[in-house]
């Protein structure tokens, strides 16, 4: 039952309103001075206020700011029979949800209600939900007990809390972004955003435009200004995953924002602040790119504050266990499958293999594999063969003896997948490996034959 709590010293109104309220069906409480309310409201725990701003003992406004102070996500309707600008803009700063007027209209009361409830259950949702997507990228949640992993485990503990600089430097799925996302969801600034972008997929002048921005007019397509994603960012993480592939010319730029914490829009004059922590990550040697004059040495120097290196799967193989437990888990859960016994041969199987694609490849396996099961075991002819064999009629492989264009054989072999997993987008863009809208672009420009089923 929805809980109420009325501070109100005119008695009448206060019988009035908490007769109201209860026939609305709410469980409500009266108080009809500041020191009583304020009691009242830490042993009722209400899940809404009603205040009156003129009270015998303390002032209204001062009881919304003791309770806001002691429960930042209290909700509280101000009532006064003043209805003064002064008195509005005091209350909507020190956090009141709403500002009634006296003599109070019931329509325009529940209303009023029903709306800060309403807005309540959703801030409680969107808690619920950064919660859990800070749960996800726990440090519990990245597995390995290996020595090289848990040297891991101990720098994203030292680093979290801190606002520095830090370089990932680590193979092709071997899980750099996501180990990013568990500094940054572990740290202070949680709540602010983890921004994302990939520099080896953008061009040198859309990236410059994703990082800083532009005005319009900047260039041919910039038809209205754009926010960066510097200014986006604000206090939290900016992601910059394969960093090792930006122009020396960008290069200049970002070391310039890291070093100043301003920048410009693209076009723009006007001077913007960053405070936004920058991670980055890459699977190139940066020392050696240094070295062969590709990559600024003033900026590697400030990007690699704190440097964490994340081993390959091959150098972890007493990880693969625990990881297969664990992705297993995790795809049966998005797919609504059951498939999780692993017989010891499959086991050993999956541990000598040289997953060259590290964990990425491996959790691409085991989808394939729970795609395929006819049953709730995981069979070894679903998965990936090592090393590679001829290709055979009976196999039913997308590839061919021909010579095609390369173009031909992803065309083949999307088809294949999306045959396998009876036309599931969602399954077939996991197993490929790419997001679904690229799938869904592949699938038009193949002009492929689908028979969806989500």
């Amino acid at each position: 039952m929805t809980k109420v709590l009325v501070i109100e010293d005119d008695s009448l109104v206060s019988r009035t309103l908490i007769s109201h309220l209860k026939k609305r069906g709410f469980e409500v409480r009266g108080a009809e001075n500041g020191e009583e309310g304020l009691a009242l409201f830490r042993d009722f725990q209400p899940d809404l206020a009603l205040l009156d701003v003129k009270l015998p003992d303390i002032n209204g406004l001062d009881v919304l700011k003791q309770v806001k102070a002691e429960n930042k996500t209290a909700t509280v309707i101000i009532m006064t029979a003043f209805d003064d600008m002064r008195t509005t803009v005091e209350a909507v700063k020190a956090g009141a949800f709403e500002y009634l007027v006296k003599p109070l209209d019931n329509l325009e009361l529940d209303l009023t209600i029903d709306k800060a409830l309403q807005m309540k259950a959703l801030e409680a949702k969107v808690s619920y939900l950064l919660e859990e997507k800070q749960k996800e990228y726990q440090i519990d949640n990245i597995i390995g007990r290996s020595p090289q992993m848990r040297e891991v485990f101990k720098m994203i503990g030292l680093v979290a809390n801190t606002r520095t600089n830090i370089l990932i430097q680590g193979e092709s799925g071997t899980g750099k972004e996501l180990v990013a996302k568990a500094i940054h969801y572990n740290g202070p600034f949680r709540d602010e955003p983890f921004i994302v972008i990939n520099c080896s997929a953008i061009s040198d002048t859309l990236l410059e435009s994703e990082l800083f921005g532009h005005v319009r007019g900047a260039f041919t397509d910039a038809v209205a200004e754009t926010r960066g994603k510097f200014e986006i960012a604000g206090k939290g993480t900016l992601f910059l995953d394969e960093i090792g592939d930006i122009s020396p010319g960008l290069q200049s730029k970002l070391l310039r924002v890291i070093e100043s914490r301003d920048f410009m829009k693209v076009g723009g004059e006007k001077v913007l602040k960053t405070e936004a922590r920058i991670i980055a990550a890459t699977n190139q040697n940066l020392q050696e790119l240094v070295a062969q004059g590709k990559f600024r040495e003033d900026l590697y120097y400030r990007l690699k504050v704190v440097e964490i290196n994340i081993p390959p799967l091959r150098e972890r193989r007493e990880d693969i266990p625990d990881l297969v437990a664990y992705l297993l888990e995790k795809i049966n859960r998005d797919l609504k499958k059951n498939v999780r016994k692993v017989p010891p041969e499959v086991m050993d199987y999956l541990v000598n293999q040289p997953w060259k694609g590290n964990v990425r490849e491996l959790e691409n396996a085991l989808i394939r594999a729970v795609i395929l099961a006819k049953g709730d075991v995981i069979l070894k002819e679903y998965l990936p063969l090592e090393p590679s064999r001829p290709v055979r009629d009976e196999d039913q492989s997308p590839l061919t003896r021909e010579l095609v264009p390369l173009w031909e054989i992803e065309k083949r072999y999307i088809q294949y997948v999306l045959e396998a997993t009876r036309g599931s987008k969602s399954r077939a863009s996991q197993v490929l490996d790419i997001s679904r809208p690229t799938l869904d672009k592949k699938i038009k420009d193949y002009d492929l034959r689908i028979d969806t089923s989500d």
